[in-house]
């Protein structure tokens, strides 16, 4: 099976890795540059948003199924592209990935049908939205509209911040045509957990729950990034939260993109708040987390190749979904400066990691003596495995000390939470609060 990943971080490497264990013989190519993902893939440097020339690409190698790691060239349609050529492909369409690329979007989708999100505004007029923020509840969440990498989104405790939020997407285009028009939210608190979901369009099979760590430094404190490590399974979601969700969020989601004309067909992320009210839905995604998928695909159990494959044929009903026991744990070692201004370049080095412990490459690259050096933001995702959760993330940080480059940066509280938390009986959701948007 000749397949091509469109795509190079750490989600895409973990991608490889986890295709390659199939018991179908598979020849791996990749979009982009990544010095871990060239040892086990045929690596090619085109640009994510030139589709003609990656399709053209994928017919000239044979390409028999394409996977798309990124949002923005799925919001963009190129799993439509590669479909018209008649290349299978893993990965919704332009018309279903609207869910991610416009947040406008997809909240008035879950008012349609009726899936419970925070209440919220959306504003296209910078004045509106200064009026509103002047006095409505606070705390309140600011989300630009369109993709961000993850960091258009602004939680305010105060008005200064909210206004500063609204002037730097509206005004100062701090993150392009995304931020023009705003979502403002509800203010929700409450256990987060990301759930990534398989779909071939009608069937739904759900992966092991996660818990991601958003904000840049310990203590959730800082600026939001793409995600700075993960723990999987979340301890807060239980079978029976998972059984609400199935109920009230999933089969609505899927049921609804359906009707309207947008079946989903790949990876469908849930990102989840578990309110004194019940689970609701923060935000979609249209493909797998980064970093969710480094540490959900590493108690992968099954054959993901086969997965992938029914989902893009309608067959997801027939192909097992299977999940290891145990814990993973997933940190991400980041460049200095990051998620704002960073240096590339450095040096990378890797030093003997712990049994049970993998690296996963994100922003590296060799320079031109051979060096393994930094090329991104976030560089490396340090991923364990283990019978315990404790365990899994001693190991994880015992990795780390074995690795260094200049300014490196990572937290050094992932997981910290759910150690400190027995698995949740459903008390633990009392207390929390949210605020109203009228």
């Amino acid at each position: 099976m000749r397949i091509l990943i469109i795509g190079s971080g750490g989600r895409e490497h973990a991608l490889a890795k986890a295709l390659l264990k199939s018991s179908q013989p598979v020849v791996l190519f990749a979009i982009g540059r990544n010095a871990g993902m060239q040892e086990l893939c045929t690596m090619v440097d085109l640009s994510l948003s030139d589709h003609a020339s990656i399709v053209g690409y994928a017919l000239s190698q044979h390409i028999e199924l394409a996977v798309v790691g990124p949002d923005e060239p799925l919001v963009k349609g190129l799993a439509d592209a590669f479909r018209s050529q008649h290349i299978p492909c893993f990965g919704p369409s332009k018309e279903a990935a609207v869910i991610e690329g416009s947040k406008a979007f997809s909240k008035a989708f879950m008012q349609r049908h009726r899936i419970p999100t925070p209440a919220y505004r959306v504003f296209n007029e910078y004045d509106r939205i200064l009026s509103y923020l002047a006095d409505c509840p606070l705390p309140v969440v600011i989300k630009a509209d369109g993709l961000a990498l993850g960091k258009g989104v602004v939680i305010a405790f105060d008005r200064k911040t909210a206004c500063e939020a609204a002037k730097g997407m509206m005004v100062d285009n701090q993150f392009g045509s995304s931020g023009k028009t705003v979502v403002v939210e509800e203010y929700a608190s409450g256990p987060e957990v990301s759930l990534l979901v398989f779909s071939d369009g009608v069937t739904a099979k759900a992966m092991v729950s996660a818990m991601d760590h958003k904000c840049a430094f310990d203590g959730d404190s800082g600026p939001n990034t793409g995600g700075m490590g993960v723990i999987a399974p979340n301890p807060w979601y239980t079978e029976e939260i998972a059984a609400v969700c199935e109920r009230t969020i999933i089969e609505p989601t899927l049921r609804g993109l359906r009707r309207e004309g947008r079946p989903f067909i790949g990876c469908l992320f849930f990102g989840l708040m578990l309110t004194r009210t019940g689970p609701v839905v923060i935000e979609y995604n249209c493909r797998f987390g980064d970093p969710e998928a480094e540490a959900v695909l590493s108690l992968l159990d099954s054959d993901l190749l086969d997965i992938l494959q029914s989902c893009t044929n309608q067959t997801l009903d027939r192909v097992p979904v299977r999940f290891t026991g145990g814990y993973a744990c997933s940190v991400a070692l980041a460049s200095g400066g990051y998620p704002l201004s960073y240096e590339v370049g450095k040096r990378i080095s890797i030093g003997k990691l712990p049994s049970g412990v993998e690296v996963l490459h994100a922003g590296t690259a060799l320079d031109e003596n051979g060096n393994l050096v930094t090329s991104g933001g976030r560089v490396l995702h340090v991923v364990a495995r283990s019978n315990t959760l404790r365990s899994a993330i001693e190991q994880a940080y015992r990795a780390v000390d074995s690795i260094s480059f200049a300014n490196m940066h990572y937290r050094k509280d992932i997981g910290k939470k759910a150690l400190l938390k027995e698995i949740c009986d459903g008390s633990s959701l009392l207390g929390t609060t949210q605020t109203r948007i009228s």
